[in-house]
């Protein structure tokens, strides 16, 4: 039995875990408790060996990529990704599962696996966060707006035509899911709706 905060999962649940080195480290791990899964935090290579299915949460997608190189990480989960587990890439995340980034530091590197080219922060600067309430597709309950919160997001500007977008903001894709990934534009982590959480731990388990 995994604990997260006061919650507790239940044994069978799928074990995922959440890229520990910077950003929404704790809001993620209660999300996921919160949508049925054992969540524990990722710091390490060999505790990759652990989990089904990785959350690479926001943050500063430059620091998140030089510390996983610090770290010996980012080889471990790219290659990982490549064989095929689950991974889910919020705003900082997003960038980090997408297979070109523009407006990136000249030397940032990213894990892969979605075929997309995303923009580092197209919606602008901290000043410039905003929430806006979108249609997500392949959400419970989808007639019920999700609340998305955007905090210097990227954006998708191209897309690979194996690439679903879920989503769409200021005509912009802000969700998207290729195969067995998923990635958002928005922090769903920091909100109580945890439907993208929710899909999230269905695509681990097989449910969807």
């Amino acid at each position: 039995m995994v604990t997260a905060g006061d919650r507790t999962a239940d044994a069978d649940a799928p074990v995922i875990g959440v890229l520990a080195v910077q950003g929404d480290v704790r809001e993620h791990v209660a999300a996921l408790a919160a949508a049925g899964a054992q969540a524990r935090p990722v710091r390490r290579p060999e505790e990759l060996a652990d989990v089904a299915g990785l959350v690479v949460p926001g943050g500063e997608s430059t620091t998140i990529d030089r510390l996983c190189r610090i770290f010996g990480l980012h080889e471990p989960i790219r290659r990982r990704i490549a064989e095929g587990m689950p991974a889910y890439g919020s705003c900082a995340g997003m960038i980090q599962l997408a297979d070109e980034i523009l407006d990136g530091h000249r030397d940032q590197q990213t894990f892969g696996g979605i075929d997309m080219t995303v923009r580092r922060n197209a919606f602008g600067r901290q000043v410039d966060s905003f929430e806006t309430d979108l249609h997500v597709e392949g959400l419970d309950d989808p007639d019920r707006p999700f609340r998305a919160v955007f905090i210097r997001a990227p954006w998708v500007e191209r897309l690979g035509d194996d690439v679903e977008v879920l989503a769409r903001a200021d005509g912009h894709p802000v969700a998207v899911r290729h195969g067995r990934l998923l990635a958002t534009s928005f922090h769903p982590e920091v909100t109580d709706d945890h439907r993208v959480h929710e899909l999230f731990v269905r695509m681990v388990d097989g449910r969807s």
